[in-house]
């Protein structure tokens, strides 16, 4: 058969990767190259001569292959071009940046999806098949809730297993919903470096907004056109006064009407009496709830 209009596709995957070298005098500089070839084999082709230990010189710590999500390839050229324009120049004008593995992701990320980056994102999984599902069936419900139009917030409870991904399965969610105004609130204030991590290194949340007790952004100063997640704790906003009133400081989450509220750690006491007074008396049930919890047994959430 002739190939000369449809030529077979190449054998050959083209790669981006990118090695240190354990000299001291090198530390801190990766080498970043392309190849068509085993990334192994290629590295290990510029350093011909062994140790006397058998130890090898180099430690590979990067290797993606070198395709556009959109089709075509792009070479080495393009990674270091990228890296440049973020302040990471070459050692010598070499293959050699002085940079962090994660920069460099960063930059091979906006190379791949032809895009700026410039929120230095480095996380690019999907669900999984379990996240998916739970997104799905959660939407479904929300859907069908509003169709009844029921007086009451829909609730849904996720009883999820540990290491379910449960704060990127939940930021899914309001993404497919359009959601810009979710609010996460949990009895483990620990929890919060999770659900920050993913909303400010995952690519799928480019642009959204985090806003936490220990952020340096507030509700005040926060860009209202863009997705914003607020983090708090039921013990700091369930707070009152001398008077037994609402504290000043947190007026802004009783009055916003936020299109998402997740109870993480549920079943450490959302149970208890002055959280559900908490929730009897705010603006937020307005909303729609989603219930997030752990393995520990809980009662079941009111429909």
């Amino acid at each position: 058969m002739d190939n000369t209009f449809f030529p077979l596709r190449p054998e050959a995957q083209p790669m981006i990767y990118a090695y240190g070298d354990s000299n001291p005098e090198y530390k801190g500089l990766l080498k970043v190259g392309y190849t068509t070839v085993d990334v192994e084999r290629r590295v290990a082709q510029q350093y011909p001569t062994k140790r006397p230990d058998g130890k090898k010189p180099y430690r590979i710590v990067f290797s993606e292959s070198a395709m556009y999500s959109d089709g075509g390839n792009f070479t080495d050229r393009h990674i270091h071009d990228a890296l440049t324009r973020r302040g990471f120049p070459s050692r010598g004008r070499s293959e050699w940046f002085q940079c962090s593995v994660d920069d460099l992701r960063a930059a091979y990320i906006a190379v791949r999806n032809r895009e700026e980056n410039i929120e230095n994102r480095t996380r690019t999984f999907s669900m999984r098949p379990e996240q998916e599902e739970a997104v799905s069936k959660t939407i479904e419900y929300f859907k069908s809730a509003e169709v009844e139009k029921n007086k009451r917030t829909a609730k849904f409870l996720w009883n999820a297993k540990m290491r379910f991904g449960k704060t990127f399965a939940s930021y899914q969610l309001a993404k497919r919903l359009e959601f810009t105004k979710v609010l996460i609130l949990t009895f483990k204030p620990a929890a919060q470096s999770a659900w920050e991590e993913d909303v400010k290194t995952h690519v799928d949340f480019n642009g959204w907004q985090f806003i936490s007790r220990s952020s340096d952004l507030s509700w005040e100063n926060a860009d209202k056109t863009r997705p914003i997640v607020c983090f708090g704790s039921f013990q700091d906003y369930l707070g009152t006064n001398d008077s037994g009133g609402i504290k000043t400081k947190n007026e802004w989450v009783h009055t916003t009407n936020w299109d998402l509220v997740i109870f993480d750690e549920y079943h450490f006491g959302a149970w208890r009496e002055n959280a559900k007074n908490y929730l009897k008396h705010t603006t937020m049930m307005s909303t729609t709830i989603l219930i997030s919890t752990s393995t520990q047994k809980t009662k079941k959430a009111t429909p």
